[in-house]
């Protein structure tokens, strides 16, 4: 069983930076398709960015374009979200998931974590 934990999460003021840290408990989950997906109260979950498990192929919500960027760590079974230039519109619970394809439909994951809470203040 893949235990996947974020961390990195809190309040930050409308402008500024916020990077989210997914560890996996599992080496496996280097060979996994990481994403990263939110939810806003009162909204359903949303992609926000995913990226291949070798790191070559990534894919962004239009939302998020040029200002998130997803990486990973596969030597320390971490995958990251930098988030810039946040706004209150960015809001939510942020969640990282894993997944033996590569896609940017929640329904394709079937490793999630808790999430964690970004609040960004105006």
């Amino acid at each position: 069983q893949v235990h996947l934990v974020e961390s990195g999460g809190g309040l930050v003021q409308t402008g500024g930076s916020m990077r989210l840290s997914c560890a996996a408990s599992e080496r496996t989950v280097r060979t996994y398709n990481m994403g990263w997906f939110r939810q806003a109260p009162g909204k359903g979950r949303e992609f926000v960015a995913a990226i291949s498990w070798t790191g070559g192929e990534v894919d962004y919500a239009e939302s998020v374009k040029s200002r998130f960027t997803i990486t990973r760590d596969n030597a320390k079974n971490t995958a990251y979200l930098q988030m810039n230039s946040l706004n209150p519109e960015d809001t939510a619970i942020y969640y990282c998931a894993g997944a033996s394809v590569y896609s940017t439909a929640a329904e394709a994951y079937n490793h999630w974590g808790q999430g964690t809470q970004v609040t960004v203040s105006s």
